[in-house]
């Protein structure tokens, strides 16, 4: 019997073939094949990503990437997917690290428990190797069992980092900042490397094209809020690090409804009603200020939060003005639903982003490989822990 079992679970190699994307030749296929992986569990809401025809989106806008898809049997139909990618990262102690990130790993339903999922993670960490990678790194939600089952249990990945993803809805009204206490300062991308460079040097996955990241399109702006009190006054001819005040805050946000939609599928009719009602509420009553829940039954796009960071007795309210700038961005955006960040479970930085809990993760699970085989005693997998704060690249994301 267990020969039986194991036959039909593991396919002749000549049945699964792994080879690159081809735009022209694989893109409806791919967009098939991810539609039908969108079924979520029966009589519970599901969240699902529509990619906007673009399938390598998630990946594009990092210098390397490559995207591989699995063909299974004699008709070479596109059953998996997977994508990749390889960036320069700090590692703490201002030690930077070259890795690969590994996302979108897709298995059709009906193809499952076939090795598939496994083969592909296996040819994406061939590509790793060659682009001599030290580590690759994966994220899933940590209830995703048969994700974490894969990566660690038959790709030999361990649990490394547990990062919180912080949501907040984007309310009809608009949120408060107190412009008699707040003064709030956009800063050029030049300027907001430096000062990046500086404040996040001995953190964890700050990626050294960081001005590749300000300078994309897709970055709406990178702000600094200081005590309005404190009598700052900064010549941009002087030195950036004057920025630095003894209490201030920052943070960048990226458009990220450009790049996929979201939507919100198989809820009740009763929660689709009641979050009608909240809107309504909140459109006819702004002054009210209820916490109305915006139309995520159609698609929507979201604005993520990147480079928070605070210093100081007033960091926590002025990070908390900042987000309330950005949520107000996306009320201007008639796209944008909700404002997401996310932070190392630790970092204090976590306790000024305004989120729902009901909406947010509290762990978001990293898995992390080591590629090198040289054994000199310096692996980032069991070093200890020089810093709480992770900086997430919105390319991630």
């Amino acid at each position: 019997m267990s020969q039986r079992v194991a036959a039909e679970t593991c396919p002749p190699p000549k049945m699964v073939v792994v080879r690159e994307f081809d735009e022209e030749r694989d893109e409806a296929a791919v967009e098939d094949m991810e539609k039908r992986c969108e079924i979520g569990p029966r009589g519970k809401p599901s969240l699902v990503t529509d990619l906007m025809g673009d399938p390598i989106c998630r990946i594009r806008h990092f210098p390397s990437h490559v995207m591989l898809v699995a063909e299974y049997g004699e008709e070479r139909r596109v059953v998996g997917v997977v994508r990749g990618c390889v960036k320069t990262v700090t590692r703490g102690k201002s030690m930077y690290v070259k890795v690969a990130y590994i996302l979108g790993l897709r298995v059709c339903p009906a193809h499952r428990r076939l090795g598939i999922g496994t083969k592909l993670v296996q040819h994406i960490e061939n590509w790793c190797q060659k682009n001599e990678v030290e580590y690759a790194y994966m994220a899933t939600d940590s209830s995703n069992e048969p994700s974490i089952n894969l990566f660690t249990k038959k790709c030999s990945y361990a649990k490394f980092r547990t990062p919180s993803i912080l949501v907040q809805p984007v309310h009809a009204h608009y949120k408060p900042i107190s412009s008699s206490k707040t003064l709030i300062l956009p800063l050029p991308p030049q300027l907001a490397q430096s000062v990046y460079r500086r404040i996040f040097a001995n953190s964890e996955f700050f990626p050294k094209d960081i001005d590749k990241i300000l300078m994309n399109k897709l970055n709406l702006g990178t702000f600094m809020a200081v005590p309005k009190k404190s009598n700052f006054k900064w010549n941009p001819s002087n030195n950036p690090l004057q920025l630095l005040q003894p209490t201030f805050a920052i943070l960048s946000v990226w458009n990220t409804k450009d790049v996929f939609k979201l939507q919100v599928k198989g809820a009740s009719p009763l929660t689709y009603a009641w979050c009608a009602g909240t809107r309504a509420l909140d459109s006819h009553f702004p002054w009210l200020r209820f916490p109305s829940i915006p139309n995520v039954f159609k698609q929507f796009g979201v604005y993520f939060l990147y480079g928070l960071h605070m210093e100081g007795k007033q960091g926590l309210r002025l990070m908390k003005s900042l987000c309330a700038l950005a949520h107000n961005m996306g009320r201007d955006d008639g796209g944008c639903a909700a404002v997401v960040a996310e932070v190392g479970h630790l970092d204090p930085v976590r306790h000024g982003i305004p989120h729902w809990t009901k909406f947010s993760w509290a762990e978001d699970l990293w898995c992390i490989k080591k590629f090198t085989r040289a054994d000199d005693g310096d692996d980032w997998i069991t070093s200890r822990l020089t810093s709480p704060v992770i900086f997430v690249d919105p390319r991630d994301f």
